[in-house]
């Protein structure tokens, strides 16, 4: 087994009984901790040890910096929790008041007698340049800065610190409880949680520390009250009866000494007690009490500055020791040097990375490639000229305008929500031309001219005002491009004025009422049934699923768009789907039914404008001839008709309609029930706005007028 013993490299101080060295002393006073503990002490120390004079000024000069520096510390902080230290730290400047007073009561009941510096040349500063060589008036400045201090500013704090502290305790279950429901609400994780309740019980302690703490500041001022009546009388008492100097010398010496001590002692007191004034209703923050007080006393180079300004000029005051204050000051001045150094050091460093997150977040990303599989439901691309419409010099938004208004009204036509329009250029296409897509096809394209204004007979003839010639997009009449000087006499003449963005609005009007079974989403449907009434959720729960789906729903609701028939009484659709499902589950024959229960909603919307229902009924020929064209057995049927038939069929449907029209009449096709539906199929190619009706959606209160008979 090999000993290995390393020999020191330098000379060592060896210690008896094993204690540390002056190397191991000053090693400890580097750590915070010990630094702290030592500080301590050596106040506890200097209530038992007699200072000399130049040590006690120097310890009077570091109790008035202390001072300033907490009260600068309290005006700076910008957070109640920065300065939770505050009552250790009134603590330890009390016992440092006290240690001195009890120093000086020493130096000025032992050498008062030797004269006015016998205390030190602080004391005898303060003494000779607030007395101004008349006691009495020292006498009465001190009663006056106790009488502050003691009633004013310590007793006044200390009832704010005790209701603060009591309001805090009764508020505290209120605040947990806020905390556990935002908690539970999601609103914040546990780690927020953690930090807000840790912040609580220190702000619970703060405000019961400072209760206990105002107490030390009011026996503070007790203490020196108590002190300085008993230097007066008790250092004549030894200076004419011991010392043998007369009552007058005695009396100028002792009590200047005295009313120098008192002031030397009170006015830290008091700077101290506004300082526990403003901190009184700010919450804290645990921690150890020396990385508390470094990190803090040294956090706001604002206040070190302040300290070392008041530091000069307190050492440039006559009488006044310089040195130590000027040695004080140019700590304090190095410190608030560094610590703002420090500071600016950080917030560039803040400012960096934020600047650096700021351009990582503006740099382009790529498009992900799913970005390319997303399909508009609605999109109008435009040409350039007619960009104006969407954002135009004077600030106008037209075309949006009407968009908007058009979502609002087919909302209440149709009972659908139509999907947000997507408006943007096109440079392929020609200046003035638009193109209208549905799911990215194509539903129709037009020409407007944004500085004029399209005129059309109402009667379908040509104008003949100066103009560009063109055909209306919507119903294909012809119209004609006309000058806004024009406008009022068109209107004049009777004719229909439309500006170009109501020239698209209408034809968007048409082409989503055409396609509007296209837009009704799958997510649409499933948004209509939760959007119903609470008392017709039963009815849902008892058709979805078992008897059809939320898909046999959205085809059956389709149905009815195609045929522009609105959805808005669902409720009314669902009963009718629930009924149906009973004896059929095809959507052709459900949706008959569903038709049948909305006979009051169709008959009223096809009524004519004197209020009875136009119809163009089929013959009985034409009945049994679709009858017998029907193939198959029950949900299953088809027709199965001749081509020539259908075209004879055809051309009868146009001659009916058409004597109608010669009469003024635009009436609907009515059909027997089992026939609807094909009828429907076979004109909806040549006439799409046709409406058909089978005899089970009349309203038996509807008047009807037959205008023929095909």
């Amino acid at each position: 087994m090999t000993d290995t013993t390393v020999e020191p490299k330098g000379p060592a101080l060896a210690m008896p009984f094993g204690l540390p060295g002056p190397r191991g002393l000053l090693a400890h006073a580097r750590r915070g901790d010990v630094g702290l503990a030592m500080g301590v002490m050596t106040i506890l120390v200097v209530l038992i040890v007699p200072l000399p004079a130049w040590m006690l000024d120097v310890f009077l000069a570091v109790s008035i910096t202390l001072s300033v520096l907490i009260l600068m510390t309290a005006l700076f902080i910008q957070a109640p929790l920065e300065f939770s230290s505050f009552p250790t730290l009134l603590l330890i400047a009390t016992m440092l008041r006290l240690s001195l007073n009890l120093a000086s009561t020493r130096l000025i009941l032992g050498h008062g007698h030797e004269g006015t510096a016998a205390a030190g040349h602080v004391i005898e500063a303060f003494g000779n340049f607030v007395m101004g060589g008349n006691f009495v008036i020292g006498i009465i400045v001190f009663a006056i800065l106790l009488i502050v201090n003691f009633i004013v500013i310590t007793k006044g704090s200390g009832r704010i610190a005790e209701v603060a502290a009591r309001f805090t305790l009764d508020a505290m279950p209120g605040k947990q409880m806020a905390i556990d429901a935002d908690l539970s609400a999601g609103l914040i994780d546990e780690k927020e949680a953690k930090k807000r309740r840790k912040e609580l019980e220190g702000e619970s302690s703060f405000f019961g520390a400072m209760d206990g703490a105002s107490k030390f500041v009011r026996g503070d001022a007790i203490a020196g009250l108590l002190i300085t009546f008993i230097n007066v009388i008790g250092g004549i008492v030894i200076g004419v009866m011991q010392q043998g100097i007369t009552f007058a010398e005695a009396g100028h010496s002792y009590t200047t000494l005295t009313v120098g001590d008192g002031l030397v002692t009170q006015i830290p007191a008091l700077i101290v007690s506004t300082a526990a004034g403003l901190l009184v209703s700010k919450a804290g923050v645990a921690g150890a009490a020396d990385k508390a007080l470094s990190a803090q006393l040294s956090g706001y180079p604002r206040a070190l500055g302040m300290s070392s300004f008041v530091m000069i000029v307190m050492g440039l005051l006559p009488g006044m020791p310089t040195l130590p204050f000027l040695i004080l000051a140019g700590g304090a001045g190095a410190l608030a040097l560094a610590a703002e150094k420090k500071r600016k050091g950080e917030a560039a460093v803040v400012t960096a990375e934020k600047k650096a997150e700021e351009a990582k977040a503006a740099a382009p990303k790529e498009e992900p490639i799913t970005e390319s599989l997303r399909m508009d439901d609605l999109k109008i691309e435009l040409g350039y000229a007619l960009l104006g419409l969407i954002n135009g010099p004077d600030g106008s938004d037209r075309l949006t305008e009407q968009i908007k208004a058009l979502r609002r009204q087919i909302a209440g036509d149709m009972g659908f929500v139509m999907p947000p329009c997507r408006l943007l250029d096109n440079v392929q296409l020609q200046p003035n031309e638009y193109v209208v897509r549905i799911k990215e096809v194509e539903a129709g394209r037009g020409q407007v001219f944004p500085n004029l204004f399209m005129v059309m007979d109402p009667e379908g003839r040509q104008i003949d005002l100066p103009g560009t010639h063109t055909t209306e997009p919507t119903f294909g009449l012809p119209a004609t491009w006309v000058d806004p000087a024009l406008k009022e006499e068109a209107a004049i003449r009777g004719l229909t004025v439309v500006d170009p963005a109501t020239v698209m609005s209408t034809h968007l009007t048409e082409l989503l009422k055409a396609n509007i079974a296209d837009l009704l989403s799958y997510a649409d449907v499933t948004r209509l049934l939760a959007e119903l009434p609470k008392e017709q959720h039963k009815l849902i729960e008892d058709i979805v699923p078992g008897s059809i789906t939320v898909s046999g729903i959205q085809r059956v609701l389709q149905s009815l768009l195609a045929e522009r028939i609105s959805i808005r009484d669902l409720s009314t659709i669902l009963e009718g789907v629930a009924e149906a499902v009973s004896f059929t589950r095809t959507v052709p024959s459900i949706t008959e039914h569903v038709r049948s229960r909305l006979a009051r909603q169709i008959s009223a919307a096809n009524l004519s404008p004197l209020g009875y229902l136009p119809i163009l009924s089929l013959s009985p020929a034409w009945e049994v001839a679709f009858a017998e064209a029907l193939v198959g057995e029950g949900d299953q049927k088809s027709l199965a008709m001749a081509p020539s038939k259908l075209g004879e069929f055809v051309n009868a449907v146009r001659d009916g309609f058409e004597a109608a029209a010669r009469i003024g009449e635009i009436p609907v096709l009515l059909t027997s029930p089992g026939i609807r539906t094909h009828v429907r199929a076979i004109v909806d190619r040549f006439r799409p706005h046709t409406v058909v009706m089978s005899q089970a959606e009349v309203h038996p209160r509807v008047r009807l007028k037959t205008v023929g008979t095909m």
